[in-house]
């Protein structure tokens, strides 16, 4: 969301797959939660990606609610990737390609089968409308696209073929001015244990 609102930011490389985040030290002065993505601006931290972007749209007025309905509609979004589609999906990756490890085959199914099931409610929400709430790109596009625009290979999912209606979603994401795929906006870190 920064690179689409043009604002000058900087990453920081944080050793996850080594551990960094539970560090004794990440958690008394980082985050107490032990987890990445930490936001710190105007003398405040902010974590979980969604209070993150809720934060954002509301100092930046941009990509946030235009009334009640829409903040709640969004906040249901949001709630909803945060407990079945962006948390199944992240651990799926991990397991598939990032764990160094041959992944548990009863594992990763469960994982797909929780994971289609959330790709079918997006799927067809999205083959009503160009985007999430309002007809526009908000927080709630941002905080359930997150993930999906990583490599088949990292993935194990080709969205333009299973899921049409999440893949020309994702096409409206990219032509956003300013937008940027994940790996344009990490810096440089080791993916892998």
């Amino acid at each position: 969301m920064l690179a689409l609102c043009d604002l000058d930011w900087e990453p920081v490389v944080v050793d996850f797959f080594r551990g960094a985040t539970r560090e004794p030290s990440w958690r008394a002065e980082v985050n107490a939660m032990g987890e990445a993505p930490v936001l710190e601006h105007a003398g405040r931290r902010y974590s979980q990606s969604g209070v993150i972007l809720t934060y954002l749209a509301r100092e930046l007025g941009r990509f946030g609610p235009a009334d009640l309905d829409e903040e709640l509609e969004i906040l249901r979004w949001i709630l909803f990737d945060n407990h079945k589609f962006t948390s199944y999906f992240a651990t799926h990756r991990f397991m598939f390609s990032l764990s160094g490890k041959p992944a548990d085959p009863a594992v990763l199914s469960f994982l797909r089968s929780r994971i289609d099931g959330a790709l079918g409610i997006v799927d067809k929400h999205l083959a009503e409308q160009p985007f999430m709430v309002g007809g526009r790109p908000t927080i709630a596009d941002f905080s359930l696209a997150g993930y999906m625009f990583y490599p088949i290979a990292e993935t194990g999912y080709d969205l333009a073929a299973s899921h049409p209606h999440i893949h020309a979603w994702r096409e409206r994401i990219a032509a956003l001015p300013g937008w940027k795929p994940p790996y344009d906006l990490m810096p440089a870190a080791p993916l892998a244990a």
